[in-house]
Formats: structure tokens, sequence, C-alpha cells
């Protein structure tokens, strides 16, 4: 427990993060009692300013929840026409055609999405229905009970110094406490690290697998706009040895969205996964749909992609994990909202179960049954091989014989493969930079391609310059000492944001370790890539980041 004095609310269910996870649990909760107390606190300034997803939403999941959601309005507005996937050489594409794809990676049914959008609407529906949501509320530190459980979170401290000592203007925040706590924070959230560990969650589970996802948003010419089709590529630039793949999708008003996924398993540290993404732009099959057009919007966000193995387990005593703290996302679909939304409803269920039966502060061991053995489970099994036979096989023999299980199990309904390891951490996974090749990396053009900076700046990032780091180092010393001779300091390329520089004196003497943490686009990958695990991400004072508009 925190020495400082706060005040403390008291309220039935405390959730975590107002994503698609959260809000669902926000809004079944109250279809199955109006009279529950539930609060919603989401560290962007607004709902939907830290959401980041390609998207093709699967509605599978918001069907569930809100069945006549077309009604009411949501924001599903794109249905997806036409579903290409190539692999692409430099100056050539190949088109695998749709018919050998397992059935599911049809898209049909599907809609081109801006997550924040939808989940701005989703914050509507369950503000309607009497859910409090406070927005710039960054959640810092968990609150424990009498006997260890979690028993609530603070919210709201704000006016820390650099040192990390109160300022002048400090807020102490407030405690907030709940029959159950929901932590929905996303990918690799502070809090859900914390508990996963404090609970050993993980003990049963794989080590986790990540990617680092890119995305852009144009307005194009209306001769190179065709809304509703979604495009798929893998190959060039990033080849076939290591992980990943790009994605095109043409929602309306002649925006496009393209997005770049690049596996954070990959060797070689020299890699540059943005300047991959730049490069990508310019293949001739991408270029000809963004030439003439503008950048409008971009950000980066950690995606994960460990699968069912690498699932936590998703209760504790007083609470539960949600969407992607838990890892939700179906690896070869690019999809993991509907099962977010899915987690939400069955953690709401059963939190409620329990709530009229008089209990709290205890495990919702129906949850973490449900989410293994209900929809978000039968997703995700099927598809659990997929990322370890990228692993082992890199992307093209991944791609085959990912294939061939998914198909098998759609027939069989039983994996040749059994359940396949992942084997080493992304961190793990890194080598040493005098084993690699380093790679040229053409000049971004300012037209297609853009450094990062550039970039940044279209993220409406933004953090007080006066506070405690959020980006910290176990041991100061290790960037220079360890990551640099090693590993030629990899989060100088690693970070979508620039955030980390290595810098020196004028005659290249007397390197330091520069962190701009004002850059940070909250994306996680620095805590999931550092190949010396040195880096931790913990939440800056709420309202903080970027602030996007309709990713």
């Amino acid at each position: 427990m925190s020495e400082i004095e706060r005040e403390a609310m008291e309220c039935d269910v405390v959730i975590v993060g107002a994503g698609p996870a959260g809000l669902s649990a926000a809004i079944r909760l109250k279809q199955l009692d109006a009279d529950l107390n539930v609060i919603v606190l989401e560290k962007g300034a607004e709902v939907g300013a830290h959401i980041l997803s390609g998207a093709v939403l699967d509605p599978s999941g918001l069907t569930a929840l809100i069945p006549d959601w077309k009604e009411k309005g949501a924001p599903l507005n794109v249905p997806v026409k036409e579903d290409n996937f190539y692999i692409l050489g430099e100056a050539v594409k190949m088109r695998i055609p749709n018919w050998p794809m397992p059935p599911l990676m049809n898209n049909h049914g599907n809609y081109i999405v801006s997550m924040g959008n939808v989940c701005r609407w989703m914050a509507e529906q369950a503000e309607g229905m009497g859910v409090e949501i406070f927005p710039g509320m960054a959640c810092s530190e968990i609150v424990y009970g009498e006997n260890g459980e979690v028993k609530g979170v603070v919210a709201g401290e704000f006016g820390r110094q650099k040192d990390g000592t109160p300022g002048p203007n400090y807020e102490p925040g407030m405690e907030l406490h709940g029959k159950y706590v929901f932590l929905s924070e996303g990918v690799r959230g502070s809090l859900s690290k914390e508990v996963i560990a404090k609970f050993d969650l993980a003990r049963d589970a794989d080590v986790p697998k990540f990617g680092l996802g890119m995305k852009e948003i144009w307005e194009v010419r209306p001769e190179n706009h065709n809304e509703g089709e979604v495009t798929h590529t893998m190959g060039w630039p990033l080849g076939w040895k290591t992980g990943g793949g790009s994605f095109m999708y043409h929602l309306d008003n002649n925006q496009v969205y393209v997005g770049y996924i690049v596996d954070l398993n990959y060797r070689n540290p020299h890699l540059y996964p943005y300047m991959e993404f730049q490069r990508w732009k310019h293949h001739p099959t991408i270029a000809k749909v963004l030439e003439g057009g503008k950048r409008v919007a971009y950000g980066a966000r950690a995606v994960t992609k460990g699968g069912f193995q690498s699932m936590p387990r998703a209760c504790f005593p007083g609470g539960a994990l949600l969407g992607c703290s838990v890892g939700l996302v179906n690896l070869p679909r690019i999809k993991g909202n509907h099962n977010a939304m899915f987690s939400g409803k069955a953690a709401a269920e059963a939190a409620y179960a329990a709530i009229q039966a008089g209990r709290s502060g205890d495990e919702l061991t129906d949850y973490d049954a449900e989410l293994r053995s209900g929809p978000v489970g039968r997703d995700l099994k099927r598809v659990r091989n997929v990322a370890p036979l990228n692993g082992r096989f890199g992307p093209l023999g991944g791609l085959t014989l990912g294939g061939f299980d998914m198909w098998f199990q759609t027939v069989f309904k039983v994996s040749p493969f059994g359940t396949l390891k992942h084997g080493k951490n992304d961190a793990q996974a890194t080598g040493k930079a005098a084993d690699y090749p380093k790679i040229d990396y053409p000049r971004p053009d300012g037209k297609l391609s853009f450094d990062r900076l550039t970039n940044v700046s279209f993220s409406g990032t933004n953090h007080e310059e006066d506070e405690p780091c959020h980006l910290q180092l176990l041991d100061p010393s290790i960037p220079i000492d360890v990551n640099l001779p090693e590993y030629d300091e990899p989060a100088q390329r690693y970070c979508p944001a620039a955030v980390y520089e290595v810098v020196r004196d004028e005659d290249g003497s007397n390197p330091r370790f520069q962190i701009n943490a004002q850059n940070c686009v909250h994306c996680k990958t620095c805590d999931i890539k550092d190949p010396s695990e040195n880096i931790r991400w913990v939440t800056p004072q709420g309202g903080e980041g970027p602030t996007y508009p309709n990713m």
C-alpha cells in the first residue's frame, strides 16, 4: 500500500481501460443488472485516443453483446467487398487465390472500421446505461486487500516531478475499490504485468509473443480508391527469414489504412521495423494507390501473437484480465477485437453471478474456463500452431504448414502437430550484432515515406516534460555497456517513435543513452524487445501520449 493518504470510492466493478474488452464488460454488467455501480477508467484524453487497430472487424463479438447494433448506429459502415492476398517481390507480385485459404480466413461479412470510433460509440451506449467513464485517468498503482487480493486501483495521480517527488501542484488521485477489478489495458499493460507476476498467472503458459504494428491513414485520389477492398501482403521487403506482413484497407471518404506488422522475434538487431514499413510503401502495387494522396495520421502499437498456448490464467484474486491483457489475437486472421468483446462479456457474466451469490475479492474461475472453452478458445485453438511454425520455418514455410494445419483441423478437428511451443521470448531471440549484416535503408522521400519524427507529429503525442520518465531502465548502465557493443543498441531502431538515441560528442566519443519520452506513442515495443529486458514501460500521467482521431 502507498503511504500517501487518498480518498477512496467504492463500487461494484472497476474496469481499467476503455477499449473493446473493457467497454463490453461494462455494457454487459449493466444489461444484467442496471443497479450495479460500474466505473471505467481510461488513460487516454478521451475514449478512443489510444486505440489503434487495423481494422477489419469480425462483428460476432459485437453481435453477441448488442444484437441490434446496426439499428443503434454502430459505425460499421464499410463491409468488405474484395479480399486480396499477395506475395511480393521487390517490383513484382503474385496473387494467392482465395479458394485454397482455410474458411476461417474469409473476410466475407466483416467490416473495415475505425476501432477508435467503434469504442467511442460503445462508450456512448455504456454511459446511456449508467456506466461512469472517466477519461484522462491513468491507473498507476494496484491496491491490495488484507488477504493479498486485488482490491482496487489508484487513478488520477498528477504532478510528480522528474525525481518522483510531489510537485507544488501535486494531486494524489484517489483509490477506486471494487468487488472485482478488470484489467483491460491492452498489450503489455503495466498493472497486468504486475498482477501476472504476483499471482504467477503464466506458470502454465508458453512465453508471450508479439509483433510491432505501424499504421498510417491516407486520403487518396478518388480514382485510386476502391471502398471495401482488403489487401494483405507478405514477402518483400522483410524477405523470408523474418515474420510479418502488411495490410491496406479502403474505407469510405477516399481514405485508406496502410500498415505493416513486424514480428518481434527477429534475430538481426540491425533490422529497422519502421523503415521496413516505409520501404514497403514504394512497392508499385502500394505506391499506385498512395501517389497523389496525403498521409493524415500515424501511430504504432505492439500486437499479441502468442495465441492459445501463451494465454496466462485470466482470473486472479479480486479480478480478471481482459482482451489483449490475455493475448487474444488470432494471428493468421490479424483479428482480436471480436475476442476482446467476447472476453469482456464473459468476465461480466462471471462477476455478476459472483456478486449475486454474495462473493467478492475471489477468483472468477468460471470466466477463465469460458475464455478457453467458449468462442475465444475455439477461435484461437485452431490457429495455435501458426506462430510457432512461422518461427521455425520462416514466413513461407509457416504459410504452407500453417495453412495445412488449419485445413486439417477444419476437416478432422485435431492438429497433426499437437500444440507446438514458441521457444525463446522476443527479447531472447535477438542475435548479436557481429553475426548479422547491417541493412542499408533508402532515405524517406517525403512523399510516400517519412522520417520517424515527422510521422510522430501526426500522432498527436504529448507528454509533460517535468514528470518522471515513464520508460524506466532497471540498470542505467546496460544500454551503453552491454547493448551497444553486443547488439548495436537496437532500441535506436525498434522504437517506431524515435524515443531512444545513442548520442556522442563531435569526435564520436563518449556515447550516452538518451530517452526522448515525449515522443512515446505507448506501443510498448521497448518493454518487449530490449535484448537485456532492461526497459520497463509504466503509465505516465492521464491524458498523455497519442491522440488518435480515428485509428
